[in-house]
């Protein structure tokens, strides 16, 4: 088994364009949604993604900062397992137009039609604990 370090699963990662980012719900339940990486994975034990400040999502994290991310890889060679990632970690809230930009794409505009300056658009920044991985059939740990 090989250990990754998290340089190694940064580059990994930088090939899955989505995760799932789990909150505790308002009724105390686990819920979880898409969302985008928008190609902003020079991963270093923080992740950042955009949404509206009105979203139940964001709602769900000013009650709790608790945080989970689910990342799935494609299939493996020789239709080996998939890359497997988890990161438990602790979200915050950024409502400032200069660190939109330090991490915004184009593919964004999609989603918020006048870029950095759609009103309501908002910023979260997942700071990771732990993050485990399945990579194949090898497994680890990474503490933060």
């Amino acid at each position: 088994m090989s250990e990754l370090t998290l340089h190694d699963l940064s580059k990994k990662m930088a090939k899955l364009d989505f995760a799932m980012l789990a909150t505790r719900s308002l009724t105390g339940g686990q819920t979880a949604r898409p969302m985008s990486n928008n190609g902003d994975v020079e991963y270093d034990g923080e992740s950042y993604f955009f949404a509206y400040a009105s979203s139940r999502k964001i709602a769900e994290i000013k009650a709790d900062d608790a945080v989970t991310l689910n990342y799935t890889g494609a299939v493996g060679m020789l239709g080996g397992p998939p890359l497997f990632v988890a990161v438990e970690g602790t979200a915050s809230l950024i409502d400032d137009k200069a660190s939109f930009a330090d991490h915004w794409t184009k593919d964004l505009d999609h989603y918020f039609p006048d870029g950095i300056d759609t009103p309501g658009a908002i910023m979260i920044k997942v700071k990771a604990n732990r993050v485990r991985y399945w990579n194949g059939g090898d497994e680890g740990e990474i503490s933060l």
